[in-house]
């Protein structure tokens, strides 16, 4: 295979945790190519937080400016594609791009995030990121004091109302349909004002991805300026699985705390490994798994 076709790491997934892997890694002189599709899940969120420095950018500014200063070390380069399988080989792997292109490295990094599949509820994924949000930590002080709805039921949709009351005493819990809450756990969002509704959601009502009211199916509304909810997801890219690695019971690929998972030689960072989303987080996970990957390389050659 020619040469520059060879490298000793290859990340797929361009965005944050990607992105941070890469630094870590062009600063250790690794010869890298980051693989992007260019359709990271927050493209529609307006506002990135709680990311000291970058509070309130957009989450592309934020991107583009990590890419402009990875891409200043020399050993990393990027290529607009998608990655569709790879194959463990002697010395490493081959992985194959859409475009038919195979690539040889010896490392592997997937930094793929995750797909949340919206639930059929009309205007639910217009206005997902926006003001249907997922996190009080990215998206809940920019809510403060407004009329809110968590979209959830039983122990989550309990655990959900009693971090968001501490930002709003406006709040529903909406379960979309019967209540799985314990009789105790009604008792104690009865107690802190936090209305139950039961009454399936028929959809959202907004301008331009605002949230306005809440539908429900019985004919009747309530004004809303951001709901929360956590819609289910499936990892965005499969290799990992058809590699053999192994997923945990919520459906993230397991790792170790720099990144490795059940197959020698890959690494995961980023959304696809954990239940908190967050850039910072992600940023933390590339950095560390760019440093395990390049201990894992160094052992192999001193």
């Amino acid at each position: 295979m020619a040469g520059n076709n060879r490298y000793d790491v290859i990340i797929v997934g361009g965005s944050y945790a990607g992105l941070s892997a890469a630094m870590s890694l062009g600063r250790s002189l690794r010869k890298v190519l980051i693989i992007d599709s260019g359709l990271p899940c927050n493209r529609q969120t307006p506002h990135s937080h709680n990311f000291i420095t970058h509070d309130g950018e957009t989450p592309k500014a934020i991107a583009d400016k990590a890419r402009e200063q990875v891409l200043k070390y020399a050993t990393v380069s990027i290529q607009s594609g998608l990655a569709v399988s790879a194959t463990k080989v002697e010395n490493g792997f081959e992985l194959t791009t859409a475009d038919g292109a195979v690539l040889a490295t010896r490392k592997l990094l997937f930094a793929t995030g995750v797909k949340d599949l919206m639930p059929a509820i009309p205007g639910f994924a217009e206005c997902w990121g926006i003001t249907v949000i997922h996190c009080p930590y990215c998206h809940g002080y920019e809510v403060k004091q407004e009329r809110t709805g968590i979209m959830s039921n039983g122990d989550i949709g309990f655990e959900f109302s009693k971090l968001i009351n501490n930002l709003t005493k406006e709040l529903t819990l909406f379960t979309n349909g019967k209540s799985t809450l314990s009789l105790e756990q009604q008792e104690k969002l009865q107690k802190h004002n936090i209305a139950v509704v039961e009454t399936e959601i028929a959809g959202f009502e907004h301008r331009n991805g605002q949230l306005e009211q809440v539908l429900l199916k019985d004919g009747s509304a309530m004004p809303l300026k951001a709901m929360y909810a956590k819609p289910s997801f499936e990892q965005h890219c499969d290799i990992p699985v058809q590699l053999g690695c192994a997923l945990t019971e919520q459906g993230y690929i397991a790792v170790d705390m720099l990144g490795r998972i059940s197959v020698p030689g890959v690494y995961a960072a980023g959304d696809n490994t954990a239940m908190m989303r967050a850039v910072s987080l992600a940023v933390a996970g590339g950095g560390m798994a760019g440093a395990g990957i390049n201990k894992e390389l160094v052992e192999e050659s001193f």
